[in-house]
């Protein structure tokens, strides 16, 4: 990789975690009632996914959708074969259990978003599927969800869709 290749990704993942930091930053304003400045990270968020996606197409690694399913079906199933299990090893032995237990949600969830991906490769999606997501550890769903969360129990009806 040239060393133009490697800055374009280093600058996606810093400008990628900027935007979800400052979404973080922007839910917190609001909670202590501090409306303009949530205004403000969530501008700030947008700007920093425009650099994000930029970069992103910058080092050609936006590509057909099927190559971007396969390219996100290799991104999770890493995450929940190799990388949150491990993760979870090293929060356990350093007695984070909290931390870990956390992550084998996220890494439960990681596998689902996997199984989703192939089956849109499969053209195994109804056309009009919506997706719900629990607000505590990310599950997703094809259609309402009236249940628990099969992961981390919360209740169905706080589950919100994304268009």
């Amino acid at each position: 990789m040239s060393k133009t290749q490697q800055n374009l990704m280093d600058a996606f993942a810093g400008e990628s975690q900027a935007n979800r930091k400052y979404l973080a930053y922007a839910k917190q304003a609001d909670k202590e009632g501090l409306t303009v400045v949530a205004k403000l990270f969530r501008a700030a968020a947008e700007a920093e996914t425009i650099h994000a996606h930029a970069h992103l197409r910058s080092a050609g690694k936006i590509n057909d959708t099927a190559a971007n399913l396969q390219d996100a079906i290799n991104g999770e199933t890493f995450e929940f074969t190799k990388m949150y299990p491990e993760m979870i090893k090293d929060a356990e032995a350093e007695g984070n259990t909290a931390v870990a237990k956390y992550m084998g949600m996220v890494n439960a969830v990681e596998e689902v978003h996997a199984n989703l991906y192939k089956k849109a490769v499969a053209k195994e999606l109804a056309p009009n599927t919506e997706f719900y997501i629990c607000p505590v550890c990310g599950y997703t769903h094809e259609g309402p969800m009236t249940d628990a969360c099969p992961v981390c129990k919360a209740k169905g009806s706080t589950f919100f869709t994304v268009g």
